[in-house]
């Protein structure tokens, strides 16, 4: 305390406050650090992710939590499968925005997708949502796949499902694929603050998307081709068909607020929850996307967040802009006022 005093009263409160942000700004920057692995698969420096094998080859791995590098090392096979996810998530990604003036740009280091992660704006919510899902289904599919030495095809559903059909074959293991997803993608959050449960809701959501797309699909058995039995099995869908589901959530996202049940005897567990911040609204489900934040302006430079929140290269000629989804280009005489 003897150090403090001899301080000015407003260096000590800046201090201070500094301080108590600190947590919440170390959270905020841990939010997504393992996207940085999402060349793994076509390194060189990586021989392979056995289990006799330390993880230090690949200077992205170092970005994972120890839950994370843990569990990469408890499934051989599942690193280049996680990687794999996460590229077809950002190639979804740019596709479902590509129309639009985000358009969910990219860089190359361990910031993946910019400064946007660090809003709490729809954008983010997408983000988290694809990203999560794309790992839940790469893994379901190597699973089945023979690609991970601890999981197989899902052989749960046996025998008779209907009069003329029985189950069989081999289902993608949607479950060990959400399950590794939960444990993984999740790790890499911490705080307890608003931010953090939104980034856990729209986590779950992706993976919920990808487990109530799932299909039945069959092959027919008789003779000369005749259907006289089929033999099901449970099908993923493809990362195509949940990005449509998920951009469409996109669009009918909630806004959210930290629960108030207004009783002091709630437990932690019940008090962590998400309410709409109109209260007309109903609460949002587990298949819902969630924000707290608005989206920034994208028509116009933010140094604040950088360029990762620009559809395009600012050009002083031309303004792009959306209308009815469909892109249309103003004239500089034209932009100042058509924003």
């Amino acid at each position: 305390m003897g150090r403090w005093a001899l301080l000015p009263s407003w260096v000590s409160a800046t201090l201070l406050l500094v301080l108590a942000a600190l947590p919440a700004a170390l959270a905020a920057n841990s939010s997504g650090r393992w996207w940085g692995i999402v060349n793994v698969a076509s390194s060189t420096n990586l021989l392979t992710d056995s289990k006799s094998l330390q993880l230090v080859l690949e200077p992205s791995l170092q970005l994972l939590s120890r839950k994370q590098r843990r569990l990469i090392r408890q499934n051989p096979g599942i690193l280049h499968s996680v990687s794999g996810g996460l590229q077809s998530a950002v190639r979804e990604c740019k596709w479902q925005f590509r129309n639009r003036r985000w358009n969910c740009p990219t860089a190359p280091g361990p910031h993946l997708f910019g400064k946007i992660v660090n809003r709490g704006c729809r954008e983010t919510a997408f983000i988290f949502a694809i990203t999560s899902a794309g790992v839940t289904h790469s893994v379901a599919r190597s699973c089945s796949e023979g690609s991970i030495e601890s999981c197989t095809c899902d052989y749960r559903r046996r025998g008779p499902g209907g009069p003329d059909w029985h189950w069989g074959g081999c289902s993608d293991n949607i479950d060990f694929g959400r399950l590794f997803g939960r444990e993984f993608v999740d790790s890499g959050e911490k705080g307890r603050d608003l931010r953090f449960l939104m980034n856990l809701h729209n986590n779950e959501a992706g993976r919920t998307t990808v487990f109530s797309e799932m299909r039945q699909e069959c092959k027919c058995h008789g003779m000369s081709g005749s259907c006289t039995v089929r033999t099901c099995w449970m099908r993923l869908p493809t990362l195509r068909a949940v990005g449509d589901v998920l951009r469409d959530r996109f669009d009918g996202a909630s806004r959210v607020l930290y629960g108030n049940r207004g009783s002091n005897r709630a437990s932690r567990a019940e008090l962590l929850r998400l309410e709409p911040e109109d209260p007309a609204h109903k609460p949002p489900s587990p298949h819902d996307l969630v924000y707290f934040e608005k989206s920034p302006n994208f028509c116009t430079y933010s140094g604040r967040l950088g360029e990762g929140t620009t559809a395009a290269p600012f050009s002083p000629d031309f303004a792009h802009f959306l209308r009815d989804g469909v892109p249309i280009f103003l004239g500089p005489q034209l932009a100042g006022s058509s924003a």
